[in-house]
């Protein structure tokens, strides 16, 4: 994949009849898709026919699948509401980041299994990246250091989203509430230690606890990334 012909050249207007469709359509109908069903069910015959073209055409705007998946993860980073300029307190603009990144995969799930794969950066994702390495500029690490930790944060982010999201699929499909789910797996951890051969375990589940809420236990392990990277600025 050329980088420069994905996102450097704008689409050009052809002679005669105008165009039936663009590639932010296309673009727009295959996320529509993939929030509803999945990303497996994006296809360019799936896309054809949401859009009732004839699946050959779509390949006039986009290449090829891998193309639109590049299409579809920079058009969802457009999401991202970013303020002017930083405020000066790194570590609370850093946190927004990663709730915005959060947000965005909440309402857009397939987006953590897709980054993976992502080849090059379209402009939405580049002007993330640039505000990103000028909120971490106070913290005086270098360059390649402020890039690795915005990689870091976004990793963070989707592992854990997947997981996150991955836990409420698998909690929707038993019909049970989450409590009830939780209260099960005390009763068999509980009875697991019983004989003695987890102390540890014991011990962590002796202490004090309660459930949490997703975001809730998603800000409690931001903070510990976030004072990782304090500790190494």
């Amino acid at each position: 994949m050329d980088p420069e012909a994905l996102w450097s050249a704008a689409e050009r207007p052809r002679r005669g009849r105008p165009p039936a469709h663009s590639r932010a359509e296309i673009t727009a109908t295959a996320v529509a898709i993939a929030d509803t069903e999945g990303l497996t069910a994006v296809t360019m015959r799936a896309v054809a026919a949401r859009l009732g073209a004839g699946t050959m055409s779509l390949y006039n705007y986009v290449p090829s699948k891998e193309t639109l998946l590049e299409l579809m993860i920079d058009e969802v980073s457009g999401d991202h509401r970013l303020p002017a300029k930083p405020s000066g307190d790194w570590r609370s603009d850093l946190r927004r980041i990663a709730h915005e990144q959060r947000a965005i995969m909440r309402r857009h799930p397939w987006l953590p299994a897709a980054l993976p794969a992502r080849q090059t950066l379209g402009p939405n994702t580049l002007a993330v990246l640039d505000h990103a390495l000028a909120v971490l500029t106070p913290t005086g690490l270098d360059a390649q250091a402020r890039l690795e930790t915005f990689t870091l944060l976004t990793g963070f982010v989707a592992s854990h989203m997947s997981y996150e999201l991955a836990q409420e699929r698998a909690i929707e499909a038993t019909g049970r509430t989450p409590g009830e789910i939780l209260d099960a797996q005390a009763r068999y951890l509980c009875s697991a230690v019983a004989n003695g051969n987890y102390p540890h375990l014991a011990q962590t589940l002796a202490a004090p606890s309660g459930h949490q809420s997703p975001q809730a236990v998603f800000d409690r392990l931001l903070d510990r990334v976030i004072n990782g990277i304090a500790s190494g600025a």
